[in-house]
């Protein structure tokens, strides 16, 4: 390499006079010396390169340094002892191009950066074009929000099982994070369905928006896998829940406590599972189907397990009024289902009540929503769905 001791001579020329200018002009006309014939170099030569660019940077700071590190970002030999100490500079114009470029930077050096410098220089690499995940490990440890977002939108980081955690529990409250991370087609199963069993309607819409054919239908499957599961989940919740109500109810009445005030308090303070049960005992009827007859679109089955069970107007209101009990009651409904209480004899609620108990048992089907009016007489008192009478209709 011929040209070598008088690039030395004038890099020593450039360092000894002071002058800005003079070392910035040197550095520029070095830089376009190698980068021009850069693929002509073998190692001597380039660790001449980096020998005398190592002297000259030393001298000089800003705007020439940004540009000294553009320049040799995208070279793939560029010299390494350079690259590393432009990789390390506290000024992010600088460091920012070769980090997120140069090939001459290892992963030993990327987590040293990664462990010591600022969130730009953090971003910069979470932007290359391959980030390895003892790599990505430290940025998801030290990163903010821009480093998450960066990582999770580059397709050529790669992610520990823990990173793929932590940048799952990141988008639980950040849903444009939790948009970049469903769509991302190296993330594990078990941690897609969390995602998007935590994830809102929003994000869930979008990413099937986003989401190319196949990983829609991977979204689909998922979601309808969530949406079963969480419906098994709630039965056994519920079963678990009505045990237990039914327990305590059972107590109660060992102890001559089930009575109407019992039903009353629990009416007024919303606690469903035990009214079920508590109303469940006091007239007779399994738990299934109170809570079936409260839930009916009809009067009658909200009416008859409280007359049977022998309740005042007042309580029979507070229950209607319950927030889970069917859907909410205009005072013209409560007026209605208040004239057929009255007109409702206790010995025909019993009547209908045990005739629904049998044909439910037969068919292990529900009852409600469409109650259906058991045989009538030719004209109903009060225009009633049932013929109600203080005195039992023959059914």
């Amino acid at each position: 390499m011929g040209q070598t001791p008088s690039l030395i001579a004038e890099l020593e020329v450039a360092i000894q006079s002071g002058s800005k200018d003079k070392r910035v002009e040197t550095l520029r006309r070095i830089t376009d010396l190698f980068v021009a014939d850069a693929d002509r170099f073998n190692d001597q030569q380039i660790e001449v390169f980096d020998d005398v660019l190592g002297h000259l940077i030393r001298r000089i700071q800003g705007k020439a340094l940004a540009e000294l590190s553009q320049r040799l970002a995208p070279v793939n030999n560029a010299p390494v002892e350079v690259i590393r100490r432009l990789a390390r500079d506290d000024d992010v114009a600088i460091a920012a191009p070769v980090l997120r470029q140069s090939s001459r930077l290892t992963d030993d050096d990327l987590i040293d950066i990664a462990n010591t410098k600022n969130q730009g220089h953090l971003v910069a690499i979470a932007a290359r074009s391959a980030v390895g995940p003892q790599v990505t490990d430290v940025l998801l440890r030290r990163g903010d929000r821009d480093v998450f977002h960066t990582l999770a939108e580059n397709a050529g980081a790669n992610f520990s099982e823990n990173g793929f955690v932590t940048l799952a529990r990141h988008a639980e409250r950040d849903e444009r994070l939790a948009e970049s991370v469903g769509l991302r087609l190296d993330l594990p199963l078990a941690i897609f369905r969390q995602l998007l069993l935590r994830a809102t309607e929003v994000v869930r819409s979008r990413l099937q928006a986003l989401a190319d054919p196949e990983s829609r239908d991977r979204i689909q499957h998922v979601l309808t896998d969530i949406c079963e599961d969480t419906q098994h989940e709630a039965g056994l919740r519920k079963q678990r829940d009505y045990a237990v109500a039914h327990a305590r109810a059972t107590a109660l009445k060992s102890t001559g406590k089930l009575n109407e005030a019992a039903i009353l308090e629990l009416a007024r303070t919303d606690h469903y599972a035990d009214l079920l049960a508590a109303l469940s005992l006091m007239c007779g009827a399994p738990m299934t189907l109170v809570e079936v007859l409260l839930q009916s679109d009809r009067r009658e089955g909200w009416l008859i397990p409280c007359k049977v069970a022998g309740l005042e107007w007042s309580t029979v209101r507070a229950i209607l009024s319950n927030r889970f009990i069917a859907r909410p009651l205009s005072d013209q409904a409560l007026d209605a289902a208040r004239a057929d209480y009255f007109s409702l004899s206790q010995a025909g609620a019993g009547r209908v009540l045990r005739f629904w108990q049998v044909r439910r048992s037969a068919s292990q089907d529900a009852v409600p929503n469409g109650l259906k009016p058991l045989a009538a007489p030719a004209a109903p008192a009060s225009g009633s769905y049932l013929s109600f009478s203080h005195e039992p209709t023959s059914r």
